[in-house]
């Protein structure tokens, strides 16, 4: 399968199955499509008027050998994967606190409360969740700690004593944990900035960009800016983190659709690792992207692209997590077809310490698959996710994009489709025109080497 797109002059052909990008000339990209439906014959009088017969005669020839190598019209080989995968779960995700001290507008937990209520989490649960990850990871033994809310810090001692007790657990169980948290910021001190540095690997920053959008989301509850007192403490740990291990994480609207200005306002902040990602929000909420936003949404990511590539080997220069593509190194099939693993690889845990597939099913009650106290009570929901992927998904069979976006998000899925299996079609053109952009951000710089 192939999928063939112009941006900004260049001609670009993905071969999905073989991970392939060619960058090709005007002939090559005419002939691109019909090199395997017709002869040379055939070939050259429908495009003797275009071009010289000798022109075409070489590209055919050209075409033919790049065939033969397995790099276009390649086979999937893929379908005949054995997709029975493990429950080893790898990822935790511990809503240490539903509660918050912002109340944004788009917040699809409502204010940290999730449609449970208020609550933090104590450490007897918190250390369950632990005995139930490390029991559920087989040999894994690398497993990721995600401390998620509503606003984490709001029980950030229970936050250190629960790594305290999984640390001294590493050797006993031949684990190595890896902790990430994520804050608005307004709680950030120089006490938490350094555990936070000294422990936990990875910290994701909510900010929206420019102040007047954040402000108008990102609302405190007396009305007052967060942008002003969240800024300087991101930009302190970015420094301290020397422009690594974290994101300043925001979300467009409906509000914000020239989002590429809220990235460019975080980039000249001097923020290196950008991620500005569509809004999660019910349908008609005011917020939610919709399909007459898609063309307007899209151009934005095509402007982003250019400042992107531009920006590059300046100090300027930064990443965005939806333009990082790797064609030669990336996920295993299984997690190419498979996507996050929420609901078997990837699990979240509520102050309560029901278990949920991930966040965004959080507060579902058809959707809760345990507690840490007993373990997984629905076997059969947890399966659901297991065969869930690129080959079971009737959208995504014959998607070019399908090996990059891995059938997209099941909580959005469900949320707009009510269906894991159903993605949501905003989503998709969302997900392939960054994939588009994102290949052909690689070859601009590949250039620039």
């Amino acid at each position: 399968m192939i999928h063939k797109y112009k941006l900004f002059g260049d001609n670009i052909v993905i071969d999905s199955n073989s991970n392939s990008v060619h960058l090709m000339d005007n002939i090559a990209y005419d002939l691109v499509d019909i090199i395997k439906k017709y002869d040379k014959k055939k070939i050259i009088e429908l495009y003797k008027d275009d071009y010289c017969i000798s022109e075409i005669k070489e590209t055919i020839n050209e075409l033919y050998q790049i065939i033969e190598e397995g790099t276009l019209y390649s086979k999937d080989f893929n379908s005949d994967v054995d997709f029975n995968k493990s429950s080893n779960v790898k990822a935790l995700c511990i809503h240490i606190a539903h509660d918050c001290n912002l109340k944004c507008k788009y917040c699809f937990a409502h204010e940290g409360k999730y449609n449970i209520g208020k609550s933090l989490m104590d450490l007897e649960i918190g250390k369950k969740a632990i005995d139930f990850v490390i029991d559920s990871s087989g040999n894994r033994k690398n497993i990721e700690i995600d401390f998620f809310g509503g606003e984490p810090l709001l029980n950030f001692d229970v936050v250190k004593e629960i790594i305290k007790y999984a640390k001294n657990k590493e050797t006993k169980h031949n684990k190595n944990f890896r902790f990430t948290i994520t804050t608005n910021g307004l709680l950030l001190n120089d006490e938490a900035i350094e555990y936070i540095n000294d422990n936990m690997s990875n910290i994701v920053l909510s900010i929206d960009g420019r102040k007047e959008v954040n402000d108008k989301m990102r609302v405190k509850y007396d009305n007052s800016s967060s942008y002003e007192q969240i800024l300087p403490k991101f930009k302190k740990i970015a420094k301290l983190r020397q422009q690594q291990n974290y994101y300043v994480r925001g979300t467009f609207t409906r509000e914000n659709l020239d989002f590429s200005k809220d990235v460019m306002h975080l980039a000249d902040n001097g923020f290196k690792q950008i991620s500005v990602e569509p809004v999660v929000a019910n349908k008609d909420s005011g917020f939610d992207i919709r399909e007459a936003d898609i063309e307007i949404v899209l151009k934005e990511y095509e402007r982003l692209a250019k400042e992107y590539v531009d920006s590059y080997n300046t100090d300027r220069e930064f990443k965005f997590f939806h333009f990082m593509v790797d064609l030669d190194e990336g996920p295993c099939i299984l997690k190419r077809a498979s996507g996050c693993g929420a609901g078997f690889d990837y699990l979240a845990v509520t102050p309560e310490g029901d278990i949920y597939p991930c966040h965004q099913f959080v507060g579902i009650n058809s959707f809760k698959i345990g507690n840490v106290k007993e373990g997984i009570l629905n076997s059969e929901l947890v399966e659901d996710f297991k065969n869930s992927n690129i080959y079971s998904k009737h959208d995504c069979k014959d998607c070019w994009a399908k090996f990059f976006c891995s059938g997209g998000c099941a909580a959005n899925a469900y949320q707009f489709n009510n269906d894991i299996n159903v993605p949501y079609k905003v989503t998709c053109e969302i997900q392939k025109k960054r994939i588009e952009c994102a290949i052909w951000i690689k070859t601009q710089i590949e250039e620039k080497k």
